[in-house]
């Protein structure tokens, strides 16, 4: 569809579709749906739909915005929503879908403007997918015993998790509102979970297609702490009367034997662009990456693993970890050298050799994972031989990306940015001041450790042409309006309620543009068969136990207003 098609000719296909199938309703009323608290904020109100339809939302006027067209997959029609009592074990069904809500606070809601519209740029946000190598040894899945989130029930199914997200986004037919061709896709980081090389190979054949074994170390039999006997963790595949299984989790078996079968990903069928997350260049998230050299370089490969810790090393590592304490991982090797007789034996795999970040451009630069393209995903040979994982492309006419390097390569899973990217960046948004700058990175402004999330702030706020951040790490849906631009932060996949966002880019023709958000699942079915096993089932199985996880947030959804919306800026 051509990038200058306006919305109201493509709402017109809409309607005619919407008729096809009977769907089509009276408009929907005018207002803005938020929390009593926000309403005044944004500036509007809220009104109903018709019958048995998500409202459609606009701003104070005398009309009402086109429907909403039921593109399958996205959360403006239905959502996975938890069945049942809000206590123990939850099931999940489909539940009525999110509204659409128009934010006011930079640029005023003009009359018409659905009409006048036209697409400049539309693309899809991945973010958090931790695909998890979960017998890896340097993982801490002992802390559960202190802090039920530092382990998840789910992680060995993420990789099916990201494959049926690529097939939801595959199976997109552009962009919701607008009509038009989707241009890419973008993951803003934590692509891996542990810094792990079979990790990295994992998430580039799912993004790029291919076969994948989602198991290391010995191919036949499970080496992890699923299968310990400590009634710590969750045994899907045993008798064990474990914590897990007394809240409701299922016993499920031949669990085991199906989560390392080889699955395989279609690949994405849009160019894809790379951002890097702490999880991919830091072992654990937050430790220095000293490549393949090292005490815990030599741990990941080797044949040990730790299962459990006395309550007391437990809570203080955990408290080390909290605070990032510990940069270079000293605590933590001293802690596991004690802990050394107390062991596992494990298979040794280098397949769990940790990657530095030369390594992580150069296989993005392979051609066995090119996919769709663009070579490289944004990188190019100069990232690789310089370590600077930043650089910007070109999204559309008149629009241009910049993907940020957000980690504090000496040991935090806090933001940081040196000067040396700010220099580049300002230079950046200088060079392209005459176009719309969209910009990624892995942290949001309030997840800085050094003061970097206020100076790009700043930085967007003197360069006007700066229409938004994106980013991820919180795992929770966040927008916030800057003054003069939109800083849209999304949730992980990895916890529910596993989402990634669509965004479009309008021009109003009025003085302003829009920025649409639209979330959206992946395509498992919301409920859970227990005896479907296959690689569709398990990636419905792994939403269902990402609800039910022990000390999973419930709150990572976010309020209405950060989830579909409509949001208005100034066009400079």
């Amino acid at each position: 569809m051509s990038r200058l098609r306006s919305a109201a000719e493509a709402a017109l296909d809409r309607r005619s579709f919407l008729a096809a199938t009977g769907a089509v309703g009276v408009a929907a009323g005018i207002g803005l749906a938020l929390r009593p608290d926000r309403a005044a904020q944004a500036g509007a109100v809220a009104a109903p739909g018709p019958a048995g339809a998500p409202a459609v939302v606009a701003a104070p006027s005398t009309r009402a915005l086109a429907p909403v067209p039921p593109w399958t997959g996205t959360t403006l029609r239905k959502v996975a929503t938890p069945r049942g009592s809000t206590s123990g074990y939850r099931r999940l069904g489909t539940g009525p879908g999110w509204k659409r809500v128009v934010r006011t606070q930079l640029a005023a809601a003009r009359d018409g403007r659905a009409e006048r519209r036209t697409a400049l740029a539309s693309f899809v946000q991945l973010t958090d997918l931790h695909l998890t190598d979960v017998q890896h040894p340097v993982r801490t899945e002992y802390l559960r015993a202190q802090a039920a989130g530092a382990w998840r029930p789910q992680e060995a199914l993420t990789v099916h998790g990201a494959i049926s997200l690529v097939e939801r986004v595959n199976a997109l037919r552009g962009g919701p509102v607008t009509g038009a061709d989707l241009d890419f896709v973008m993951t803003t980081g934590d692509n891996t979970d542990n810094n792990c090389k079979a990790e990295l190979d994992w998430f580039l054949r799912t993004m790029s297609g291919g076969r994948i074994t989602p198991d290391t170390g010995d191919p036949g039999r499970y080496e992890g702490v699923q299968d310990s006997g400590l009634p710590l963790y969750w045994h899907p595949d045993g008798a064990l009367r474990d914590a897990d299984k007394q809240r409701g989790f299922p016993r499920l078996e031949g669990y085991f034997a199906a989560v390392r079968r080889p699955v395989n990903s279609p690949g994405l069928r849009l160019p894809w662009y790379s951002t890097v997350g702490n999880h991919d260049d830091l072992p654990s998230g937050c430790f220095a990456n000293a490549g393949a050299s090292g005490y815990l370089a030599d741990f990941a490969v080797g044949g040990r693993k730790l299962l459990s810790l006395p309550v007391n090393d437990a809570k203080a590592l955990a408290a080390v970890l909290r605070k990032g304490s510990d940069p270079r991982g000293t605590y933590f090797t001293d802690l596991l050298r004690r802990e050394s007789r107390r062991m596992r034996s494990v298979t040794p795999d280098p397949a769990r050799a940790p990657f530095t970040p030369r390594e992580y451009v150069e296989a993005h630069l392979d051609p066995a994972y090119a996919g769709a393209g663009p070579a490289g995903h944004g990188y190019t040979r100069q990232n690789a031989e310089t370590g600077n994982l930043y650089y910007s492309f070109r999204v559309a006419d008149g629009v241009v990306g910049v993907s940020l390097d957000t980690t504090d390569r000496g040991g935090h899973f806090a933001g940081s940015i040196g000067k040396a990217q700010l220099d580049w960046l300002g230079r950046t948004l200088l060079a392209h001041r005459d176009e719309h700058l969209i910009v990624f990175s892995h942290h949001n402004s309030w997840t800085f450790d050094d003061g970097g999330g206020d100076k790009l702030v700043a930085l967007f706020k003197q360069h006007r042409n700066v229409i938004a951040w994106i980013n991820g790490h919180s795992h929770r849906n966040e927008i916030l309006a800057h003054g003069s631009f939109w800083e849209i932060s999304t949730a992980s996949h990895v916890e529910f309620p596993q989402l990634a966002r669509i965004v479009e880019l309008t021009d109003n023709h009025d003085g302003t543009l829009s920025l649409f958000t639209t979330l959206i699942e992946s395509a498992a079915p919301h409920r859970t068969d227990y005896t479907d096993l296959s690689q569709t089932g398990l990636a419905a199985l792994y939403r269902e136990l990402s609800l039910n996880a022990p000390g999973a947030r419930q709150t990572l959804a976010g309020p209405l207003d950060a989830r579909n919306t409509e949001l208005l800026v100034k066009k400079r």
